[in-house]
């Protein structure tokens, strides 16, 4: 079974997930159950795509988007960081929809998370 919806190429991604569901951040488990709770079906971290390699063609730099929305056939990026991390990561999913424009992703900000998390009564205090 296949992760991307038919006639999706995707270039030198690496196929090895993430095995547990151990999230790097908090937010990011509040993100999952919410999802959960409105019977989206998701994947953690499953795939990283290389965004540079070296001369041998050996991946140095990586983007692994946050979910994997295999019904929709969608990626999320969950970014909740404070501004000056948040514009490097805005870079890495500008490099990665030049490199990978068959691969959807969307990229979820602080507000709209806290909105989100606010709309459910979950307090989300940092």
């Amino acid at each position: 079974m296949s992760l991307f919806p038919d006639g999706v190429n995707l270039r030198h991604p690496s196929f090895t997930p993430v095995l547990e569901e151990r999230f790097a951040h908090l937010s990011e488990e509040i993100f999952a159950r919410l999802l959960t709770l409105y019977g989206v079906t998701w994947v953690y971290e499953p795939l990283e795509f290389p965004l540079a390699w070296d001369d041998n063609g050996v991946p140095t730099r990586a983007f692994r988007p946050d979910f994997y929305l295999p019904e929709k056939g969608t990626f999320i990026e969950l970014t909740v960081l404070e501004q000056r991390l948040v514009t490097k990561k805005n870079r890495k999913v500008r490099e990665f929809r030049q490199l990978y424009p068959e691969v959807p992703i969307e990229v979820v900000y602080r507000g709209d998370f806290l909105a989100l998390a606010e709309r459910h009564g979950v307090n989300v205090t940092s």
